[in-house]
């Protein structure tokens, strides 16, 4: 088993439903991290491979590693000896309501090398990214709802 070295878990709720919430995050057009940018080859699915493109960096490769549709989805980044791991679950609350949960984990052999920097990474900014995410998603579904026949 691969020693887990570093890990941290955050969680949010948003004002959106469980399935719209589903449909954004899933959609990397809606992953909105500056300067990062974001690339997925296919469909979001187990097995899909993704690029993060930052300015003055070289492309950082990953893959969607499992999905369980509506519910969860793991996307993993190798390192040399070691993996990050990104995993999300989405919880029903109520009928416009969900829960985000984000679970980074630092694991592997070589893993020791890389804490300062996913620590420094991440300790400071999940949060943040996650509520601007929590928020993005429920603007985008209370500008989906608000769109009526009769305002047409």
């Amino acid at each position: 088993m691969t020693k887990t070295v570093w890990e941290m878990t955050h969680a949010v709720e948003t004002s959106a439903s469980h399935d719209f919430a589903w449909k954004f995050w899933t959609n990397v057009a809606n992953w909105d991290d500056p300067p990062a940018r974001f690339e997925l080859d296919g469909p979001f699915a187990s097995g899909a491979r993704g690029t993060t493109h930052i300015p003055r960096q070289e492309p950082l490769q990953w893959f969607v590693r499992e999905v369980t549709v509506l519910k969860a989805a793991t996307i993993e980044m190798r390192l040399e000896g070691a993996t990050i791991s990104f995993e999300w679950r989405l919880e029903e609350m109520a009928a416009e309501r969900t829960r985000l949960t984000q679970r980074v984990v630092l694991a592997g052999e070589k893993a020791d090398v890389y804490v300062p920097q996913v620590k420094a990474t991440f300790a400071a900014n999940l949060p943040d990214g996650m509520n601007k995410l929590a928020k993005a998603m429920a603007d985008a579904y209370l500008r989906r709802t608000d769109a009526s026949p009769e305002d047409s």
